[in-house]
């Protein structure tokens, strides 16, 4: 209960339900379950119990989560140190790095991640990616998420969990993260529909690797969007730690630009002095150009002539 998630839905009238055990060993992503009278049904059978939460309820928990902060960070930090000692090779030159098709040394390289407010942070770096035309990389979705603003990404990276048929099949490059192992279950699906990809045999997250990807290939600045970077993300994704984005930002960080927020430092509006601003500027040439042609100064006189006329001067 940490994150802002939870309110989110109960705001958009999307109903929460609280399960009193854990059942995610039981189901796998694509299930369909049903909740009849407090019961969450699977395949006919009654496999745990469940509650509706409303705002309030969501509220307080909310608020508790608040309170156990900083318990939980210890616990985080214990664990991300813990597991970068294992995981340390990540960085060190102890895995094999694959060497792209696509060509990205001494490039600009956008990495996109499907996280928090990814929409508004592309908008605020469109001109930035139509001046610099970077190299683009999706991490499974966030490939999805370039082609929605009409870009076609050169490279996606994941475990393609989350990224469409129409992605991988525009994507100019594949490289799917596997586990240390070498066991890759999301290439099968890369090659039933008739595509070729590389493997990267890494632990960590897919957005770390793809980082680690640009800078091993000699990325001259990595711009990164959408990006987990910090307690709250990786809680929301379930992880308990963050080692391998931990090690992976000490090694790219010199050349890492995080674009996470982007579009909360300048928000553009309409403003009456811009217009204003620009009639004057319109205004001045034309006035300097009436006032030295002859024709225009001898109606300037007739029009003063006639103003004293009128009022009796």
């Amino acid at each position: 209960w940490l994150g802002y998630f939870p309110l989110i839905l109960i705001e958009a009238n999307i109903p929460i339900f609280e399960i009193e055990e854990d059942i995610y060993n039981e189901l796998t992503e694509g299930d369909m379950i049903e909740i009849k009278d407090n019961y969450i049904i699977y395949k006919d059978d009654k496999i745990t119990k469940c509650k509706p939460l409303d705002r309030t309820k969501v509220i307080e928990l909310l608020e508790m989560a608040s309170q156990n902060i900083e318990s939980e960070l210890e616990k985080f930090i214990e664990n991300t140190l813990r597991y970068a000692k294992k995981e340390k090779g990540l960085v060190t030159g102890k895995i094999d790095i694959p060497q792209t098709k696509t060509r990205i040394n001494g490039k600009h390289v956008l990495v996109v991640v499907r996280g928090r407010d990814y929409k508004m942070d592309l908008e605020a770096i469109k001109t930035y990616i139509d001046e610099v035309n970077p190299i683009l990389i999706g991490v499974d979705g966030g490939g999805d998420a370039l082609m929605d603003f009409g870009y076609r990404p050169h490279l996606v990276v994941g475990d393609m969990d989350s990224i469409s048929d129409k992605c991988l099949k525009r994507a100019r490059e594949i490289i799917v993260h596997a586990y240390p192992d070498g066991r890759a279950p999301g290439l099968e699906r890369v090659e039933k529909l008739g595509l070729k990809a590389q493997i990267f045999p890494a632990p960590g997250t897919s957005e770390d690797i793809a980082l680690l990807l640009s800078y091993a290939n000699g990325a001259d600045l990595i711009v990164a969007v959408g990006s987990h970077t910090n307690m709250i993300d990786f809680l929301e994704k379930g992880r308990s730690g963050m080692s391998s984005t931990f090690l992976v930002r000490l090694k790219v960080g010199s050349i890492l630009v995080d674009a996470k927020g982007v579009n909360k430092l300048y928000r553009s509006g309409f403003k009456l002095k811009y217009i204003i601003g620009i009639a004057i500027a319109a205004l001045i040439p034309i006035i300097i150009i009436t006032s030295i042609h002859p024709f225009m100064k001898e109606l300037i006189v007739l029009f003063k002539i006639r103003i004293r006329m009128i009022l009796g001067l």
